[in-house]
């Protein structure tokens, strides 16, 4: 199936270069105007950078206390601010940072971390490669002499490697959370992270080239995962289970992230496929989602990471995660639109109460003129001194996806007319002999064609 919908997205991101757009302090967002989206992202955008060290030309990993795995989130979300806002500032330390941590397999197998990654570590960073992939994020020539993969291809690899891994020896199939039998401890725990992460790679490959080895896998690992209670009937998904005990017992935690992750695989299967089972698995997670945006009887519909934020015992990995489940159901929006209405009913209220979360004060202790340094607990209604890369970057995520919903109004100003004038050029040779000229193309239009086209040739 032609991905008509990605099509449009791709029109619709066309538009004002941000740089144009001046940062707007996160507080004062404003969840129908464009102009306000992006000045906000670009505010959370600089704050979200500020902690990684790394530049256009060097890769730096994030200093403690995050772990590896999390650079690889921040690309992700890097990935779609560029996307989303047409602000291309960061696209050239993003791309210098994924290609330096592809490996010498170009499958995100990074010598530096053989013996301390793992699946779910793994999957994050094709996470990131996907969303390249399907944003035709360009790979500068200067890093990718001739061999280099394309995103997609990067993308299978690490598909590929994972596949291997599938485990039927005990609890009849999953992937453990470790890979490497130095960390024994994760070995015999089957997490969601890790096999939702293989069910959404499959389910976005499957979408993204149309093979249908991804999709047969996509729905292995979907009829693995409720088979041994990881998602429930009501689409509430649990932290892991035990091979141990052959999976009998399931670990009942639950994260947003893990939700996040089915969600989106299960509505690129629905697009893909026009399956109402697909359908009907994702409306069922997004309906299961609501337990992530009722902190209070008085504070519904925004976001909150149930499972640790209530008793303030949130690790520094756990304080993202509610940054993943804004990029994932944003995403779940685009391929599968009859999810928008719902999503935007829980996002944007949730966009606005990051914002104003973000009213602290920097790292170095000094105030934050524009708001860049956010608090974690946004169902307070203000900042809580709470903060680290997790908190940026899950309010980065949920700002610049309110770009993909219905409702905003497109309110960047014009460019201002040049008044100078232009002397009048010389007739070409072409043109004193009669040659025609083809003015130049508005991209606008010219994307529009592409989608219109795309379209016809997918009804053909």
């Amino acid at each position: 199936m032609v991905n008509i919908l990605a099509a449009v997205a791709l029109l619709a991101s066309v538009g004002a270069a941000t740089d144009s757009i001046d940062s707007v302090a996160p507080k004062d967002l404003a969840v129908t105007s464009k102009v306000s989206i992006l000045g906000v992202a670009k505010t959370l955008a600089g704050g979200v950078m500020s902690y990684y060290l790394g530049n256009a030309t060097t890769f730096a990993d994030l200093p403690k206390p995050y772990y590896w795995w999390e650079c690889g989130a921040l690309l992700g979300a890097m990935l779609d601010y560029s996307y989303y806002t047409n602000d291309s500032t960061y696209d050239d330390a993003i791309a210098t940072a994924l290609m330096a941590n592809v490996g010498p397999a170009y499958d995100f197998m990074v010598p530096e971390h053989w013996l301390d990654e793992g699946n779910d570590d793994q999957a994050f960073w094709a996470f990131a490669a996907l969303s390249a992939a399907e944003h035709d994020f360009e790979q500068p020539a200067s890093l990718t002499p001739a061999g280099v993969p394309s995103w997609t291809a990067i993308s299978i690899n690490v598909w590929e490697s994972m596949v291997g891994r599938w485990n039927t020896t005990l609890c009849g199939g999953g992937l453990s959370w470790q890979i490497f039998a130095e960390n024994f401890n994760g070995l015999n725990y089957k997490n969601s992270a890790s096999n939702g992460g293989f069910f959404h790679i499959s389910a976005r490959l499957a979408l993204l080239t149309g093979n249908q080895t991804y999709l047969d896998w996509a729905a292995k690992v979907w009829d693995w995962t409720t088979a041994v209670g990881l998602i429930d009937k009501d689409y509430n998904v649990f932290d892991g289970t035990d091979s141990a005990d052959n999976c009998t017992t399931v670990n009942p935690l639950s994260f947003s992230y893990q939700n996040g992750i089915f969600l989106q695989g299960a509505a690129a299967l629905a697009n893909l496929t026009g399956s109402d089972v697909w359908a009907g698995h994702a409306a069922g997670l997004l309906n299961s989602s609501r337990a992530f945006f009722t902190p209070s009887d008085n504070a519904t519909n925004i976001m909150w990471e149930h499972a640790c934020e209530g008793v303030g015992r949130c690790t520094t990995d756990m304080k993202s995660f509610k940054g993943y489940l804004s990029r994932f159901m944003y995403a779940s929006s685009v391929v599968m639109p009859s999810l928008a209405s719902n999503i935007s009913t829980y996002m944007r209220k949730s966009a606005v109460a990051a914002g104003q979360s973000c009213t602290g004060i920097n790292m170095d202790g000094a105030p934050s003129a524009n708001g860049t340094t956010c608090g974690q607990r946004w169902y307070v209604g203000g900042f809580d001194e709470n903060v680290g890369l997790g908190q940026e970057l899950s309010a980065l995520e949920a700002v610049h996806g309110l770009l993909v919903l219905d409702g905003v109004v497109d309110d960047v100003p014009s460019p201002t007319p040049s008044t100078t004038t232009t002397p009048t050029p010389s007739p070409t040779a072409s043109q004193q002999s009669g040659a025609h000229s083809m003015a130049p193309l508005d991209l606008r239009w010219t994307v529009l064609g592409m989608a219109c086209a795309l379209f016809a040739f997918g009804m053909a």
